[in-house]
Parts: structure tokens; sequence; C-alpha cells
């Protein structure tokens, strides 16, 4: 019986006519399975994922698998992005019993949802074998089986408790969190560890904050080296911008193909707040560029970001990106396919797989001579038209509450930085940078309306949408603190209340719903469905973890409307994460980023003037605000915009106003008194 074909979910819809009889995560498929008394297999993954589809490939097509399956199990579908906290529990399941976990994941249940044997991925051989054990362990062993799911049980109720010792997160915490980074950074290839190598974006952000308030040298060129490795590997898309999911290697060279929303749009924060900060020519592009990746192939019209591009095409990873010196020629001709291979590093030996390689910059082009950066570019425009008629990865098209707002933050950062910095550079950059930053606001625009309209319902925050329609899984904390600060961000770059207002009532929500004794926050609501544990991991992974996110934006809405309540909540929470932050850095780069926010006030800062867009008052705030500060500019008494409120211009002029931690300086007009109030 085909049960997936109404999913809101690609993932689930890919494997909608496999031979398994899937269930979708839901009460009935474990009465069933009580009714039947055989064991739930909990199968989870995400459309994007390299080695869920050849297990699908593999396994669940197959005939054999699929008798096996339907016989003596039920088999439950989940997609990790649609219930992340049913992904969050049986996660944590798995690394308490394997000491690894990652995607697909393969668990095997009682008919309560117990687990009692967690793996990844297992190849046709191994599951057939797998299945056949666990099938003979349930009938012959019960009791062993019940005593092996009790003793999980246990351990990941442990592992999501709250509570625990909790602490200020002081200067010193932060400047430890700092070094401890540094003793970890990999100082030839940048970057953290070794393979495989994850973009660190929530570290960098931490350590763009970190260097602003202490003016840590390191800190900054950890920062800068590790953007400017990435931006020229092969993690890195050289022809329509956008980063892969990871490195499979410690240096940057060959991705895993599958672009995320989630990476892209903290990534755009980092090279946005780096190139605010020093003006990197790199920067400036990657960021340009990235922007221009979420409009043009993740932006869905009248909705919001789609989820992710898929790390194969027709089944192969890498085939749309991977090039050989022969298809350079035949796609730009002797001499400029001689070019390109040199720039791009591209060999007859290969750097991926049969003498394909991946492209990357190996030369150091964004200082040329002008004659060769416009080579480089008019060949990088030839090769993307080339690369656009071989087939193309597939679009997970679902919109997440929680990643929509990471990319709506970004670009409102990117836009405010593109309407205060000046043209700087050449005409045909100026004009490229301006065209990205129009469709790029429009997306952002769009995806803010499909939130505030499409995702809350009756109050309360859904986690999915797909072609405009909602779907039925409840927003997790990490939704409500992303999209709260996302409405923070539109309310500051357009001066419109609502957008204030909004996020209020999201912060309102988690503080009732999802707050946790001693200040800290679970996952999922207390009115949430009850799963064998509630969740509430307070690290940081692929994307901020829930805590961390509510904090920002409770940090942010503190600022921008003067809310001790929000910013005691804020505090509260962060003196939960304040011992992780000293003993696990690479793992709390958000929290530690708000953190440095809250350290340095934040800044609340307002500038009076009938020209928001174009104050020299407005340039000179964004360009040298300090960590997590928030800026409003906009007439004076501004309707729902508490920064404005009895603030006029001083003697006719436009005006700035700033203040710390809720304390103001004496309001100034000129540019260069207002940079000696941030400085």
């Amino acid at each position: 019986m085909n049960r997936l074909a109404e999913a809101t979910s690609p993932y689930l819809l890919q494997h909608a006519d496999n031979p398994v009889d899937w269930w979708p995560w839901c009460d009935e498929a474990f009465a069933e399975a009580r009714r039947r008394d055989v064991p739930v297999l909990v199968s989870v993954g995400y459309s994007a994922c390299h080695w869920c589809h050849v297990m699908a490939h593999e396994s669940f097509e197959d005939e054999t698998v699929g008798r096996l399956l339907n016989e003596g199990f039920v088999a439950i579908k989940v997609d990790r992005e649609e219930r992340p906290d049913v992904d969050a529990v049986y996660m944590t399941a798995t690394q308490a019993m394997t000491g690894q976990g990652g995607w697909p994941m393969t668990v095997f249940t009682t008919g309560d949802g117990t687990p009692f044997f967690c793996g990844t991925y297992f190849p046709k051989p191994n599951f057939l074998r797998l299945l056949e054990s666990v099938g003979t362990a349930w009938r012959e062993q019960r009791d062993a089986v019940l005593r092996q799911g009790a003793a999980v049980v246990e351990a990941i109720g442990g592992a999501q408790a709250v509570g625990g010792p909790t602490a200020p997160l002081t200067a010193e915490l932060l400047d430890a969190a700092a070094d401890q980074l540094a003793g970890e950074y990999d100082a030839t290839n940048g970057g953290f560890g070794g393979a495989p190598k994850f973009p660190p974006h929530m570290n960098l952000l931490a350590l763009l904050r970190h260097h602003r308030r202490t003016g840590s040298g390191q800190s900054l060129e950890i920062v800068r080296h590790t953007c400017e490795a990435m931006a020229r590997g092969g993690i890195y898309d050289q022809l329509a911008g956008g980063f892969a999911r990871y490195s499979v290697d410690g240096h940057w060279t060959v991705p895993h193909f599958e672009k995320m929303l989630y990476d892209n749009a903290l990534l755009l924060r980092a090279y946005t707040q780096l190139w605010r900060l020093t003006g990197d020519p790199l920067a400036a592009r990657v960021a340009r560029d990235v922007a221009r990746f979420l409009a043009d192939e993740l932006h869905r019209p009248g909705e919001g970001f789609a989820s992710a591009l898929d790390a194969d095409t027709d089944g192969v990873e890498g085939l749309t990106y991977a090039w050989t010196p022969a298809q350079l020629v035949e796609a730009l001709g002797e001499d400029d396919g001689r070019f390109a291979a040199d720039l791009f590093g591209v060999t007859e030996a290969g750097t991926f797989e049969h003498g394909m390689s991946v492209l990357r910059l190996a030369r150091d082009v964004d200082d040329a001579d002008p004659a060769v950066r416009a080579r480089w570019q008019d060949v990088a425009r030839r090769l993307l038209a080339a690369r656009d008629t071989r087939p193309q990865p597939a679009r997970d098209d679902k919109v997440v509450a929680a990643w929509n707002g990471l990319a709506i933050t970004a670009i409102a950062e990117f836009v405010r930085m593109v309407e205060t910095r000046g043209g700087t550079g050449e005409e045909g950059d100026d004009n490229l940078l301006e065209g990205v930053t129009i469709v790029a606001d429009g997306a952002m625009r769009d995806a803010a309306e499909h939130l505030a309209t499409v995702h809350l319902v009756d109050g309360r925050l859904r986690r999915v949408s797909r072609d405009g329609v909602v779907g039925d899984p409840a927003g997790v904390l990490e939704d409500y603190g992303c999209v709260a600060e996302a409405f923070c961000a539109m309310h500051q770059l357009t001066g419109e209340g609502r957008w204030l207002d909004l996020a209020g009532q999201l912060l309102d929500t988690a503080l009732a719903r999802f707050a946790a004794p001693g200040g800290g926050f679970y996952d999922t609501a207390d009115d949430a469905e009850q799963l064998i544990t509630r969740p509430a991991d307070p690290t940081d992974n692929a994307s901020p973890s829930g805590r961390s996110a509510i904090v920002a934006a409770l940090v942010a809405y503190a600022a921008l409307t003067g809310s001790t309540r929000h910013r005691e909540a804020a505090e509260a929470a962060l003196a939960t994460l304040a011992p992780l932050v000293g003993r696990h850095a690479r793992f709390t780069g958000y929290a530690a980023a708000a953190g440095e926010a809250l350290l340095s006030g934040p800044y609340e800062i307002a500038v009076v003037t009938d020209d928001p867009a174009g104050d020299p008052l407005v340039a000179a705030a964004y360009r040298h605000a300090p960590p997590g500060a928030v800026l409003v500019a906009g007439r004076p008494d501004q309707p729902g915009v508490p920064l404005l409120a009895d603030r006029p211009m001083v003697d006719g002029r436009p005006t700035a106003y700033v203040c710390r931690g809720f304390v103001c300086r004496r309001p100034v007009t000129t540019v260069d008194d207002l940079v000696a109030q941030l400085t």
C-alpha cells in the first residue's frame, strides 16, 4: 500500500513506489506493529543525502528486501528535515549505541517506539542479514531485546536532560573559547579538524564578533584564511556560487555535492561580515555570489527558499559539476580551455573520480590585472552555460521555517551592507552587485511574507510547507528562534513595526511552551507529540541549536524593544550554555556569537532621518557597529518602531542615538562623532 503519495516531503515521495509497505511517522504505524506483534524499522534520511539514495537503490527498491520488511516489520520512513524532533531522539540513541551517527539512520524499535538496535548505512547483503537477525531476536530473545531498549532509553534520557550546571557567559569564557578554536585551527588548510571537513560558519561568526570586541588579530586571521581557503576550494561552486555540504578531504578539494540552504545562509552572513570589517574583495565577491545562488537556485517565487540541491544527478555524484581538460577545451576552445585548466586546477589525473576534476580556484585572481579578471569571468560564464546543458541535480522544494529564517537574516545583512558601502569596485562589478542585491532583496521579502502568512497557523509556527501548502509538523524551538531573529532583521531593514510584533509573538510562545526549569529550553513544545524522551540538545551542529537560536532572537528583540524580560531570559539561557562554550567551542559557535553580542551591550543604534537608505550616518553606523548591534533608521516616532520613539532630529538635522545595554549617550549629528561613540 502506498501511504506516502500525499506527503509534503520530497524525500518521502522518493520512496512512495518502493516495494516496501512504508508508513509515514504516525501513531497508527506503531499501533499496527503492536497489533501484529512485530518490531518497527524507523528509517531516517533526507532528499539530498547521497548514501540515503544508495541504500534506497540497493535495498528499499529491491523486491526481496521489501518482502522481508513487509512480512516481519512495520516500516516507517522519516524526513529528518520535517521531523527534527524524531531525528534528534533516535540520533542520540544511535550515537549512544554505536559511538557515531549519520544518515541514512536505521533504527529498530518496539511497538511503543523504544529503540533497541541502531545503525546508519547498511549495504544490501548486510541489511538482509540484519533483518533476519533482528527478526529472530524479536521472536526468540524478546526479554533481552526489551532490556536493551530500556537501557538505551535510560541513556538517551540522561543525554537529553535539561538542568545541570550554569554560569554567566563572561568575557573570560568567550576568550577561552576563541583560544580553544585557535588551538584546533588547521593553519595549513583553514577550518578545524581533518576529513571530512565542514564549513565552520557559526564559529566564523563568533570569531568575527570576538575580533570586533577584543581586537584579536588571531581570531580575524582564522576567519580570513578559512574563508579564502573554502572559497578557492572545490567545496565552493566556482561557476554559480554556493557551497556544498562538506569536503570529503581535509583541504576543501572534493565536496559532498549536496548544497543546503542553512549552510549557504550562515556562510553568507560570515562572508558579509568579513567584508564589512575588512573590505576584503574576495569576501565581497563570495557574498554577492552566494546571495545570487540563494535567489536564483533556491528561491521559490511566491514562497520561500527550497531546502537543498541533491548530491547526485541521475544517481551519479558530481555528474553536473566535474570536468576533464578535454571537456574544458570542447566548451571553450584550445586557448581558453588550457587557461581554464590552469586556473581551476583541472588535470589529466583528476582530483575526483574517473579522471574528472572538481573546479577550484588554483590562482589568485581577485586582485589580478583587470584583463586577467575579465578573462576569468568570461570563461566562468561560458563554462556555466555549458554546464547548464548537462543533467541537473534535483531540488528539495520544501520550505523549512528555521532555514528560511537563517536565509532572511543573512540577506538582510547583505542588503544593508550593499546599501551602505558606496561604489568601491569596477563599474561592471558594481552593476552586478546592485542587480544581485535587488533580486536577493525580493526573494528575502517573499520568504518573510510566506513565513508570516503560511507557516503561522493560529498563532503557532509550522515547520514545513511545499507548493504553498503548510505541512502538519509543528515548529520546534529552532524554528521559533531563527524565524524570530529573521523578523527582527526585517524590522531593522524595513522600519516596519509588524515584523517586530511578529517576532515578539513567537518569542512569547517559545517562553510559554518551550522553557525548561533553570533557564534552559526543550526543543519541542509542552503540548507537542510525546516521544520516548523530550529532546533538549544544547549544542550547535549543522545549524544552530534551538537554544542558541532562541537566545540570539531574544538578544535582538530585547535591544530593539527595551524589554528587560526578554533580556533576562536570554541571559538565563546563555548561563545554561556557558559551561559548554568553555569546553566545546566548536559545537557552540552560535551561542558564543550571541554571547559576544550580549557582552558588548548590545549596542542599540537609532538614526532619525528622512533618507534611511542613503544617509551617511546610517552607513557609518552599520560599518562601525559592534558585535550584535541593532540598527534602525527612519523618521522620528515612526509607528511600531520603539528605537525611534521620542527621538527628534537635533536642529533639524539627521541624528544618531547610541545606547548600550539600555544606557544612552548624547545624540550626535556628524559621522565623526558617531564613529567615536561606536569604537
